[in-house]
């Protein structure tokens, strides 16, 4: 049965990495289950919008994105950081004029409330939303405040967060700060509630390896070496799925079967909530969405944070789930054959240290942070100064 309409507009604006689309899907789910109308602004990426969890990339899974099916107007934005004097001149003009575009359609559209998920395409859209009047609300998935979303603070109605503290939220933001937790996809939020694997003592051991182009190359190079290495009756033991480019699955697929390991490569998978059911560990790089999968699921994992994140931000992310107990945390530049070998080695022989770190990592989930995201958007939509009770006794927890 359909949800009667509120006849409230939510206009959503979010950057085209999978981190920043993947809350706004789920919060637009949540949303259209309330009643709310729901409209997005975005730039040009965003025809190809669609989730990037675990183990897929942004091109590899659009079809069923509920975002495709919102009414979406484009604007013009641009990415500042990193680029020359010439280039930055170029995206500059691009936002001023994006600005003006999300101004006359904000007066047009009247939201009672603009959502914004960090990245370039939602400053000209929220600082307009904010100059006309309009509330806003933007959601950090990181540990870190994205520079979208730092510019954006000082003048937004609430500042939702994945994570308990958040680096670069100023103390004059703090009162408008909500702890919401990241959303994830609802298979992935069924997991929080099911029991991990016991690793049973010369029973199987199951590793799950994934990560999109910036993390398959690298675990591709090391890993098969590392586990080839193991001593012969732990090697028996281990069952592979792992994520690998193209033009690198024969090379590692002869590297497992010269070293008579199971395993199962793929360049995509499209069952990742079972595989991270099945599995004991993962290996896997530390972005959000990746964060908030792993700890909703519980799953202990070695973390290896993608070197060239803006501000660094996968490091910290690694570092709040290291810090909790729940994960270990292996830098790029020391993630080597002897490094992983040494970290799996000691691991596999301590089976309660990985059923302990998975018990921590699930400490973390938020499975019902899609709700609690839209229960701040729905309290500011009806002017309340705080959240429902439900939801701020969640939210303080």
């Amino acid at each position: 049965m359909n949800a009667p309409t509120t006849e409230k507009l939510i206009v959503l604006s979010s950057g085209g990495t999978g981190g920043h689309v993947f809350p706004a899907q789920a919060l637009a789910q949540e949303l259209a289950t309330r009643g709310f109308r729901l409209a997005l602004v975005t730039d040009r990426r965003g025809e190809t919008y669609g989730p990037t969890p675990i183990g897929s990339s942004a091109d590899e899974a659009t079809a069923d994105s509920p975002l495709a099916d919102l009414d979406t107007y484009f604007i013009k934005a641009a990415g500042v950081s990193g680029r020359g004097p010439v280039a930055k001149l170029v995206a500059v003009s691009k936002l001023i004029v994006g600005y003006f575009q999300a101004r006359r359609l904000l007066r047009d559209l009247s939201p009672a409330v603009v959502v914004g998920f960090g990245g370039y395409p939602t400053v000209p859209t929220l600082l307009a939303a904010s100059h006309l009047g309009i509330k806003t609300v933007i959601h950090e998935q990181n540990a870190v405040l994205g520079r979208a979303n730092r510019l954006l603070a000082p003048k937004a109605t609430r500042i939702a967060t994945a994570f308990k503290t958040t680096t670069y939220l100023r103390d004059s933001d703090r009162a408008r700060n909500i702890w919401t937790g990241n959303p994830v996809r609802a298979a992935i939020a069924a997991l929080h509630s099911l029991a991990y694997p016991t690793i049973d003592a010369n029973g199987p051991i199951h590793l799950l390896i994934v990560g999109s182009s910036q993390g398959a190359s690298i675990f591709g190079d090391v890993a098969p070496n590392a586990l080839a290495a193991l001593p012969d009756e732990l090697r028996a033991r281990i069952r592979v799925v792992q994520q690998c480019r193209a033009e690198d699955l024969e090379r590692v697929r002869r590297v497992y079967a010269t070293a008579g390991i199971d395993a199962d490569l793929r360049t995509f998978f499209d069952d990742i909530p079972a595989r991270i059911q099945a599995a004991h560990l993962l290996i896997c790089r530390a972005g959000a969405s990746t964060i908030a999968e792993i700890t909703t699921a519980g799953r202990p994992a070695i973390l290896t944070p993608y070197p060239h994140a803006i501000d660094d931000h996968q490091t910290v992310n690694a570092a709040r789930l290291c810090d909790s107990g729940g994960a270990w945390m292996i830098p790029n530049a020391d993630f080597n054959k002897e490094t992983l070998l040494a970290r799996l080695t000691s691991l596999f022989s301590m089976p309660t240290t990985i059923a302990t770190a998975a018990r921590c990592a699930a400490q973390l989930g938020v499975p019902e942070a899609a709700s609690r995201l839209a229960d701040v958007v729905a309290g500011v939509t009806r002017g309340d100064g705080k959240l429902t009770q439900t939801s701020e006794r969640r939210a303080l927890a």
